[in-house]
Order: structure tokens, then sequence, then C-alpha cells
């Protein structure tokens, strides 16, 4: 189980030592077999993300004998099944699509030596729990004595930490690189005090100022994503938008776009708030503040990656972000930024102290493995809001 903050080269500190690994094996894909048996599985919870990973893994693969695929909902399952056999040594997939293709007898398991999850507290949230819990028991699955488990993160809250035990070794070793969960230092912080209907004004006054750097500007739901591109579209700003109920190819157009700086601005929800690697994103902004402060983090780590400086611009709304002051107060102070008074104020206030859950560590500082085991997923709340967790599992659809 391991820890670091985002833009280290997490992807990297586990693909590596796996294609090497396989490489040193001699593993060879087979043309001749009706069911593929890969030795890795590596599983995220977005497809632009597993498909990153893809890219990846096939740059690093390169002229050896080890062949990835990667498996994701919303394209044709005919050609991924095609691909898958011509043979594959690794596979990267969402769950759902997965789990399908391990269904229909086109994936075996038994020569599984790998399990990767990436973004694992998000995998092991109850959005995707039920999916891990029927990959790791379906036919033909290593025991967790019999494969390595990798988990990998930039947050881990203190549930998750206590229910990743149900998938790895009794003497698991948890590495964490600087503080767990803790924001990148590399980018810098700032918070606007806003009301709900001045957010539209303070954003393009912001992106007026920024010209044509790239810039993320995440909002809560799909419907405002929609909104606010067109918004600023019609203020003459390049933006394009990028969410769940997309089609996956107008998803891939939309990052195509942005990462080539045909649209400098990206509107995004959740669906894009872990892992994807954009060269040169210089902003994000947080439009609506997320539901919980694991978001946070990862949302302001799509800027300042890879040792560059980055700026994440939050707007507050006191009537609407009161429950998360306490904890951003604290991911603020750790990463040694400026704490605005009124935000601390708020945090502390009777008001914020009441709305704080002192039942779930929401900044998880450190490795709390020890403790009650429970015993059953539901015992797990993974937000800092009432009704957080259905509107996260609302934009993160890769199961289908």
């Amino acid at each position: 189980m391991a820890c670091a903050q985002t833009g280290s080269g997490k992807t990297a500190a586990f693909l590596l030592p796996i294609l090497q690994q396989l490489m040193a094996d001699g593993v060879a894909a087979s043309h001749f077999s009706d069911i593929q048996e890969p030795e890795a599985i590596i599983v995220a919870p977005t497809r632009e993300l597993i498909n990153q990973i893809f890219l990846e893994a096939r740059k690093f693969s390169y002229g050896t004998c080890v062949r990835p695929v990667v498996v994701y909902g919303g394209v044709s399952t005919g050609h991924q099944i095609r691909e898958i056999s011509r043979g594959c040594n690794v596979v990267c997939g969402t769950p759902g699509r997965l789990l399908d293709l391990i269904g229909r007898g086109k994936i075996g398991l038994s020569k599984l030596r790998y399990l990767v999850l990436d973004e694992a507290d998000r995998m092991l949230d109850m959005g995707f729990a039920p999916d891990m819990r029927r990959l790791v028991g379906s036919p033909g699955m290593p025991s967790k004595e019999n494969r390595q488990t990798l988990m990998f993160s930039a947050t881990y809250p203190d549930d998750i930490q206590r229910m990743a035990a149900d998938f790895m070794k009794a003497d698991y070793l948890f590495l964490a690189v600087g503080i767990v969960g803790g924001a990148c230092t590399d980018v810098e912080q700032t918070f606007i005090q806003v009301t709900k209907f001045s957010k539209r004004e303070q954003l393009l006054e912001l992106l007026k100022t920024t010209g044509m750097e790239r810039t993320m500007v995440f909002v809560e739901t799909k419907r405002q994503a929609d909104f606010i591109a067109v918004f600023l579209c019609q203020e003459k700003v390049s933006t394009t938008s990028i969410h769940g109920d997309r089609e996956q190819r107008e998803r891939e157009q939309a990052l195509g776009d942005f990462r080539s700086g045909k649209c400098p601005v990206l509107v995004a929800t959740s669906v894009a708030a872990r892992g994807l690697d954009i060269p040169d994103v210089q902003h994000v902004v947080n439009f609506d503040l997320p539901n919980n402060i694991d978001e946070y983090v990862h949302r302001i780590g799509r800027t300042g990656r890879c040792g560059n400086t980055g700026r994440a611009i939050s707007f507050y709304d006191p009537d609407a972000d009161n429950q998360l002051a306490r904890s951003l107060v604290t991911v603020l102070s750790k990463a040694q930024q400026e704490v605005p008074s009124w935000l601390e104020e708020s945090a502390f206030s009777s008001h914020g102290a009441a709305a704080f859950n002192p039942s779930r560590n929401a900044f998880g500082s450190t490795d709390n493995r020890k403790g009650p085991h429970p015993g059953s997923f539901r015992d797990h709340g993974v937000n800092s809001k009432p009704g957080a967790q259905s509107a996260a599992v609302a934009d993160d659809d890769e199961w289908e």
C-alpha cells in the first residue's frame, strides 16, 4: 500500500518493477489460446486514467516480449476482445468492462501474479467496492497469499486503510512518501470568498488574467459543466468540457483539444479529478468545492506535477462549504500554505466545529491500519458531506 503526493510518479513506481520482472522471467503472450491469462491486472476508476496507464505501459514495454492491452467501457467490446486474443501479459481495465470480459471467458486469472489498484481509495469506496469484491472472488483468482496486491493513491482515509487489509497479505507493507493525504507542496493554494451567484463573474475575471494558460475548472455536476462551458464560449473563451454523460469519443476529443491548446480551458467534474497527467496545466479552479477533502487534494494535483509549480484557486461559499473549512485549514497548514483568517474563523466557529465529524479523520495524516477491523463495506462512509457519496458515484460510470 503506497501513498505519495499527486504528480510524484506513482504510475512508474508500479509499472516499471512489474514490467522488469516479467521481462526477466521471459514471459510471452500467446496468440493461440481462446482464453488469455495475463500475469498482471491494473484497475483504475476512470476510462481516461486507465488509458493513460496503458499508454505508459506500452511505452515502457516497447520492443519487448511483454504485451499490454486496455479494456474500458464506452467503446466497442468486439475490438477489445480482438486485441486481447492477440495475446496479453498486462491488462489495464476499468472494473465493469474487465469483469465482463472475465465473465465471457476471454480473460483467465490462474496465472495472475500482480493485481494493482490505482487510486485505491476510490476503488474501495462504495461506488466500486462490490466490483472489487467480485474481482478478487472470481474463479481462478489466486488468493491474496499467492499474488502480489499493490495499492497506490495520494489519499488514504482511515476507513479505507483498514478495509484494504481484506485484499492484502497479513504482513503487507505501508509505504508513505511525505504526508499521507497531503496536498502537493508545489501548488500555490488560494481561496476567494464568494456568493453562489457571483462565481461566474469571478471566474470570467480570473480567466481574463490567465490568458491562454492551460486551466482546469472543476464543478460539482454534469449539468453545471456544460452550463459553464457554454457561458465561457459565449464570452469568447475557448472552452471544452468533460463529464460522465458525454460520449467516450467526445470525452477523448475534449481532452485532446485541451492537451493541444486548442481549448485552453477544460470544465470538468470528478471524472477528471484523479490521476490525469496533462502537461503544462498552470491553473486549477475549484468553481465548486468538492464534497470531501480527499477530492480537493486530487483536483489541485492536476497542476504542479513532476516538480513543476502550479496554482489552485478555490471559490469558497460560506453557505455551502463551511463543513469543509476545518479540513481545508489542516491541508493548507500541512502544505505550508497561508491560511486566510476568515477561513480559520469559519473552521473553528461553532458551526464549523459542529460540522466536523471526529469519527473520521478527514485528513489521513497517519498509517491507521490498526484498530477494529470492520466486517462490512456498509460500515464505512468516505465523504464528509451528507449525500456526497451518491454525487461522486453518479459521475464515475466506468463500471457499466
